[in-house]
């Protein structure tokens, strides 16, 4: 009986240890099932193209084409601020006089602008106010008239332009090519989600280039052709300013084959999150699906 009894014991024992050892693999189950749960879903969104990234670390958050070459519209704006602001001994109070050739060519291209006047001084940092807040077209033709390098107008541009490939070049921008100073192309401006994204936490280490991008709207004072003054007033064309808690930039663009664009940035809790859409199918939608980017990108 004694014998018997120790073998019940025995066999008590082994089905307890049974059950404790299955209850803990069905617990480490559920905590997996958990966690899975508990991992955020990739958004889906509209446009052909996406990126974000960890701004700090470069990590790679979301990748939708990243790499498919398309047309960027005025997002090839930070571009061409990047360059100005790389210039050796700038002084961004330096005064240009605005040119009948870029109003010019505003009317010729149907292009959006600052709305500059002829004959005005204006100073460079002005510029690239008029440059990122309204898109204009006249403030990026005046800036690669200046920073480029020849004895006429057409050369300096020229230059300017190969200014932006060689710095599209050195950031190991390898899907890039500019052949526009404002994103209106000719046939050969085009970017990718990656590379735009990466063109812009570049640009956002120039202090200057960050005061402007998340700039709402500004008024600002410039000088007269007959030495007076008047106030030029800039509203920025990013939305997500005003409507998304941490926005600080980047850029809007748009066009026929651009569709519309933009590169963003936003700040939470010491984390920056920073990416490009292209191509989505309207205003609306480039915004909402950077905001559903930017809200993914804060979660991972």
């Amino acid at each position: 009986m004694k014998l018997g009894i120790k073998g019940i014991r025995r066999g008590s024992a082994t089905a307890t240890v049974a059950l404790t050892t299955g209850a803990l693999i069905a617990g480490g189950a559920f905590a997996s099932t958990a966690q899975a749960a508990a991992a955020p879903k990739a958004p889906s969104i509209v446009a052909k193209g996406g990126f974000v990234m960890n701004n700090g670390t470069g990590k790679t958050l979301f990748s939708k084409a990243a790499d498919t070459r398309r047309s960027t519209g005025s997002t090839t704006k930070i571009m061409t601020a990047r360059v100005v602001l790389a210039q050796k001994g700038l002084n961004l109070d330096s005064k240009v006089t605005i040119q009948k050739a870029y109003s010019d060519y505003i009317v010729s291209k149907g292009a959006s602008s600052a709305r500059l006047i002829v004959g005005d001084k204006v100073t460079v940092r002005q510029l690239l106010y008029g440059l990122m807040l309204p898109s204009g077209c006249d403030a990026a033709y005046a800036l690669a008239d200046k920073f480029g390098s020849g004895s006429t107008r057409a050369a300096r541009v020229k230059s300017f332009i190969g200014k932006m490939n060689s710095t599209a070049k050195t950031l190991g921008l390898k899907n890039t090519h500019f052949d526009s100073f404002d994103g209106i192309g000719n046939g050969s401006n085009y970017s990718t989600p990656r590379d735009l994204t990466k063109l812009a936490s570049s640009a956002m280490k120039y202090s200057t280039f960050r005061t402007v991008v998340k700039t709402k709207s500004t008024k600002q004072k410039v000088t007269t052709k007959s030495g007076g003054y008047r106030y030029m007033a800039w509203t920025n064309t990013n939305k997500l300013l005003s409507s998304y808690s941490g926005a600080i930039g980047v850029k809007t663009g748009s066009g026929p084959a651009a569709k519309y664009c933009l590169v963003f940035a936003a700040t939470r809790k010491g984390k920056t999150v920073i990416g490009t859409v292209l191509t989505s199918s309207s205003e609306a939608n480039r915004t909402a699906d950077a905001k559903k980017l930017m809200d993914y990108g804060f979660k991972k």
